[in-house]
């Protein structure tokens, strides 16, 4: 956080005698700035943050304006950071290794829009370097890079938010509220519970380019830098940019992209933000081991029996399952009794009442990490072709090494978690 520095003043010991006769007659007033007090239009020092952008490109500018306009911190830019910059940097303002912006002690909050396989690292190195963290969705781009971010938060106690809100919209709904209070008490036994996305996931726009030909990098990107943690890949422009979003080393397809948003509001109203879905169904074509691809349907199913189903209407035919909630009136005499005897949640806070006052957010690390996991859950039953048993304790799909290996995956040296 940025600090008022003191002024120093010189006076020649005239001046000295002449004020200490004038201030033993008459009080001494001393005249503060308007803009060191606060107040209407003005913002003290002491609350004004320091901040970066890591990763500039698509998303960048909008997510670090979201400080200031959707979060109302007072923000000062001190610096922002991109691999696309290679030789036009001056490590002052402009960067191309985030290492080196975190190592500053004039930034308070990070704001990340990197590509999602670097979301993680760079939110642990964050946090770790005494920085609060405002990250793009999704993210993560495997199961267990969201568990080592939970982890950081623990260990850290910085504060982290995903760069999503369907979940603050929803808590303002009685009818969701209601649903979540009634599952996370476990009253839905004997009941079917069910919830669904139909569409938007952009599964055809987000297919990768199959047989594309090695190019020479840009003599701006450093290309190694961008790979970073996924394997370092022949150089090709889809690569790069936001085609990134079509291959398996950098992002997950139409769910990596959108899943998030979706799949937020879902998760806050079933309550299942703090556990895992133990099955995972999918109707997907064979998937491609590089690039990703369309898919029809996904099912999952909790231990409760409450049941979520994603269809991307692009592929196949669709599920065709009904939703079904659950709603206090559904209840019996007995059940209602236990419902209103449990206390009302406490409403959640923003990213910026989180900065201020070091608590967690709505969207934090936690929610994020289990809402997250959906998607690459649905991408494991996607790649793998088959139904995926997972214990939600251990994060691990049982009796499967293949699904293992894609919901905890090796990095490149001598990046790790």
């Amino acid at each position: 956080m940025e600090r008022s520095k003191k002024k120093i003043v010189m006076t020649s010991r005239r001046r000295f005698l002449q004020n200490s006769l004038l201030s033993a007659s008459v009080p001494l007033l001393t005249i503060v700035p308007r803009h060191v007090l606060g107040g209407p239009n003005y913002t003290p020092p002491s609350e004004t943050f320091g901040a970066c952008l890591i990763g500039v490109g698509g998303r960048g500018p909008g997510t670090f304006n979201e400080l200031s306009r959707l979060h109302k911190l007072s923000i000062k830019e001190i610096a922002k950071c991109d691999v696309k910059w290679k030789g036009k940097i001056d490590n002052k303002t402009r960067y191309t290794d985030y290492r080196k912006v975190l190592e500053r002690k004039d930034i308070d909050i990070v704001a990340i829009a990197t590509p999602p396989h670097w979301h993680a690292l760079i939110s642990i190195h964050a946090m770790e370097s005494g920085k609060d963290v405002l990250c793009e969705k999704p993210m993560t781009r495997f199961i267990s890079e969201g568990r080592a971010v939970v982890e950081a938060v623990k260990r850290t106690g910085q504060v982290y938010q995903i760069g999503t809100y369907g979940r603050f919209r929803q808590q303002t709904n009685a009818g969701s509220r209601e649903m979540r209070k009634i599952i996370k008490a476990g009253l839905n036994k004997g009941y079917e519970v069910r919830l669904s996305k139909k569409g938007g996931f952009k599964t055809k726009q987000w297919s990768g380019p199959l047989n594309i030909k090695p190019m020479d990098p840009p003599k701006w990107l450093d290309w190694d830098l961008y790979c970073g943690p996924s394997p370092l890949r022949p150089y090709h422009y889809t690569r790069h940019g936001g085609m990134h979003r079509g291959y398996w080393d950098y992002d997950g397809g139409g769910l990596g992209d959108m899943g998030q948003h979706y799949l937020d509001p879902l998760t806050y109203r079933m309550g299942k933000d703090h556990t895992h879905p133990v099955k995972v169904e999918a109707s997907a074509p064979p998937a491609h081991p590089d690039v990703a691809g369309t898919w029809g349907w996904v099912k999952f199913t909790y231990a409760d029996g409450v049941e979520l189903v994603l269809e991307s209407h692009e592929w196949g035919k669709p599920l065709g399952l009904p939703d079904k909630n659950i709603q206090r009136s559904q209840l019996t005499e007995e059940q209602q009794k236990k419902f209103d005897s449990i206390p009302d949640e406490k409403p959640m806070i923003g990213f910026g009442e989180a900065v201020k006052t070091r608590q967690q957010p709505g969207g934090n690390a936690v929610a994020a990490h289990y809402t997250s996991s959906l998607m690459h859950l649905a991408n494991v039953a996607i790649r793998t072709g088959r139904t995926i048993q997972f214990d939600p304790e251990k994060e691990i799909a049982i009796g499967d090494e293949e699904a293992n290996r894609i919901i905890d995956q090796p990095m490149r040296a001598p990046w790790y978690l």
